[in-house]
């Protein structure tokens, strides 16, 4: 009889792992909808689809008010075989204090952000012991708490909503020690993630710098090295049909549609699996803001231009350790 080592099970597991992350929104929200559905058209059971809407709608403010998150999910097994897959490696260049809170501004966002979810949403990287006293808070899109079911998942993890309501509860409701993790680049990224890109879309975001000044909390910034290494794109001809269609639809939800692609279940083959290649995330030096209630937009500017000094330092003091030329340098869009 064969038995598989212990090599490929550890493999079997690790590809598991991140197919479930990559999948379990479209498999939640199409369970969900489905069972729902059957409930109310041909069973007598409507009354349970009319409390979980209730519920939702009493619980709607909570991904904007902390969340709910449960540490042991946060500490699950599958979590390290995630990890292990790419393999993810988290660092930081200084001690942080938790008497204080601290946004931390991550690049780049990659496709779909692997590195950012596995350092800070999961233990798998042993935040807490790198960071004692820190409570991070991963912040993403409102629409991921909009199903039953998914929101709770996404929250069991400690993520929140991006909203500016839920940035302020979390300055200002939850004590110090807290770290809120936004990828301030965000799907507007994802057509310059290629491999060994380095640009980032960071020109015109200010209203995290805006923020931290509000709130007088100091930024962090942090670069997830090999983030964009993990898929291929292809990059249709300017001004052709495909070409043209993504500029429509991203000035009309702005979002664009990439055709990216990775590995498949097994490393030869194709599919919409991220290749395994090291991501490793380092988490730069404070940097300390006023605090200005109404900052003027030349107060904003000015901190604007601080925060990019400080991520080029970060980024060129690190990059050759991960085969990045010594003349390449960030380009900010």
């Amino acid at each position: 009889m064969f038995l598989p080592s212990k090599k490929d099970l550890k493999t079997t597991l690790e590809v598991f792992a991140v197919f479930h992350w990559i999948s379990i929104a479209f498999i939640i929200i199409t369970t969900v909808t489905i069972v729902n559905l059957y409930l109310v058209v041909f069973t007598p059971y409507w009354p349970v689809t009319v409390l979980i809407l209730i519920w939702l709608a009493f619980d709607w403010k909570t991904p904007q008010r902390g969340g709910r998150r449960f540490t042991c999910v946060r500490h699950w097994r599958l979590w390290k075989h995630y990890r292990d897959y790419f393999p993810l490696k988290l660092l930081k260049t200084h001690d942080i204090s938790p008497s204080r809170n601290y946004i931390l501004v991550c690049h780049p966002h990659g496709i779909l952000a692997f590195g950012w979810f596995g350092q800070f949403a999961t233990e798998a990287s042993g935040f807490s012991k790198i960071f004692p006293g820190i409570t991070p808070y991963v912040l993403t899109l409102g629409a991921f708490f909009w199903m039953p079911f998914l929101r709770e998942y996404v929250m069991s993890v400690g993520i929140c909503s991006v909203s500016q309501s839920s940035i302020d509860f979390l300055l200002t409701h939850k004590g110090t020690g807290n770290m809120i993790i936004v990828v301030v680049g965000g799907l507007a990224e994802c057509r310059y993630s290629l491999p060994g890109s380095s640009t980032l879309v960071l020109k015109n975001r200010s209203g995290f710098v805006r923020t931290a000044l509000q709130h007088g909390v100091a930024l962090i910034p942090a670069y997830a090295f090999g983030e964009t290494d993990l898929y291929d794109q292809h990059i249709f001809t300017p001004g052709g049909f495909v070409n043209r269609f993504q500029k429509w639809f991203r000035s009309m939800i702005h979002i664009y549609p990439c055709a990216f692609y990775g590995r498949g279940f097994t490393k030869k083959s194709w599919g919409l699996l991220p290749y395994s290649r090291p991501v490793t995330t380092i988490v730069g030096e404070p940097l300390p803001m006023p605090k200005i209630e109404n900052p003027s937009q030349e107060i904003v500017a000015k901190y604007h231009a601080l925060y990019i000094d400080a991520l080029r330092k970060l980024f060129d003091q690190h990059k050759t350790k991960f085969g990045i030329s010594e003349t390449q340098e960030l380009e900010i869009i």
